[in-house]
């Protein structure tokens, strides 16, 4: 039976589930929930998860939220997959601990970047602000990278929680081409997501709404 995937189109959390089980192989069945038809909030998904968020994952009777999580399980629910925590404890500890240093840093930067660049009422000054903020810690990360990939020469589920905010940065000069994000970004971390963009299964986790732009 395959895992029930519930995801959400743009979802940088929702995409790092995506990309984790697409490069474990594992069969799924995508969800693609609508935020705006208040798909999140209706019963039958608030009973997998009561706070409306995606990702989610049902395997079997076995559901799961939050996305660290849900890429955790996978690795260990299904090890005979290719590998997302390669290597000795202290190799997967190095990625664990770049999972959260994005989680708790990157993030948190690009949450501030997004709600000046599409929320409503922000200032030219807070909106450079935050594009500084995010640059640094960008530059923070591309001055960090170990090999091809953020860990080391393999790649793990650290480069899947990092990819979707690198991506994002096409999406705020689409909205607001002067801030020149892409062309700002790190050449180190450019080459890397164009590594993320080069694997085989990459363009099958695009966003659906992302294909028509």
């Amino acid at each position: 039976m395959p895992i029930t995937f519930y995801c959400g189109s743009g979802s940088p959390y929702a995409w790092r589930v995506w990309l984790a089980l697409e490069h474990k192989k594992l069969a799924y069945d995508l969800r693609m929930l609508s935020f705006s038809d208040g798909d999140l909030k209706k019963p039958e998904f608030l009973n997998f998860n009561p706070r409306g968020r995606v990702p989610v994952i049902v395997d079997g009777d076995f559901a799961l939220s939050e996305s660290t999580a849900i890429v955790e399980y996978l690795e260990e629910q299904y090890p005979a997959t290719p590998p997302l925590f390669p290597g000795a404890t202290r190799e997967r500890a190095l990625v664990r601990r770049w999972i959260a240093d994005i989680d708790d840093s990157v993030d948190s930067a690009m949450g501030r970047m997004g709600e000046s660049v599409f929320g409503k009422g922000a200032d030219a000054d807070a909106l450079a602000k935050a594009r500084a903020g995010l640059l640094k810690e960008l530059d923070y990360v591309a001055g960090h990278i170990e090999g091809d990939y953020l860990a080391g020469a393999q790649l793990t589920a650290a480069d899947f929680a990092l990819y979707p905010t690198v991506a994002m940065l096409a999406r705020y000069d689409l909205r607001k081409p002067e801030l020149g994000m892409v062309a700002a970004c790190p050449p180190a971390l450019a080459a890397w997501a164009k590594r993320i963009e080069g694997l085989p299964y990459f363009s099958r986790t695009l966003p659906p709404h992302w294909k028509a732009k």
